[in-house]
């Protein structure tokens, strides 16, 4: 993609510098992960009216802290004081919920409208800002995901983002309960706010 240029001091770095920061923190396939993400990100935002540099920095860095060691992750729950229930889970959720204290720490981005995007990620929430969507969705559907239903899943985002949302948080249900994986209770949280019709 051609270079993008941040205007808003959301980062005390240009676009070729926080790439380069993220790069040395990642392999080169989650990394190029981080680019499409970045890239859909952005797509999603000029499509949907929102903060087009959020977005794209938000998808750029959201993953920065997912090959960490585990022991480094328990170390941060247990000294940051963040919900001891998050030992009972692992990186991938991890990675976002906690992921976001890193790239705070190491990046210099203190923005609550990226660095909340990036907790939720993974998991949702009940309430979720339009860059929360974004980022949820980009990560989902962009183009080097390939997995039953990704067509569907990408035309229900690209056509209405909330719908979207709806999809990857059923698909992802469905894809823990199928494996008899354990759920996260904020990821409940996010399919009864979001999922269920309102009809009684």
């Amino acid at each position: 993609m051609s270079e993008f240029v941040y205007q808003a001091n959301l980062v005390p770095y240009t676009r070729a510098e926080l790439v380069e920061k993220v790069a040395a923190n990642l392999s080169t396939s989650r990394f190029e992960h981080c680019l499409r993400v970045e890239q859909t990100a952005i797509e999603l935002a000029r499509q949907n009216g929102a903060d087009v540099e959020r977005a794209a920095i938000a998808g750029l860095v959201h993953d920065y802290a997912k090959q960490l060691p585990d022991e480094t992750f328990i170390a941060a729950i247990q000294a940051n004081h963040f919900d001891p229930d998050l030992l009972n889970y692992g990186n991938a959720i991890w990675h976002g919920v906690v992921g976001a204290y890193f790239i705070e720490r190491d990046l210099g981005i203190h923005d609550d409208i990226i660095l909340n995007a990036i907790r939720r990620h993974t998991i949702g929430a009940p309430e979720m800002t339009l860059i929360d969507q974004i980022l949820f969705v980009a990560d989902f559907i962009e183009p080097g995901r390939d997995f039953p239903g990704i067509e569907q899943a990408r035309q229900t985002a690209k056509a209405d983002l909330a719908a979207g949302v709806r999809y990857e948080i059923l698909n992802t249900l469905s894809f823990l309960i199928k494996g008899q994986k354990k759920i996260y209770p904020k990821t409940i949280d996010t399919y009864n706010a979001w999922v269920p019709t309102q009809e009684q």
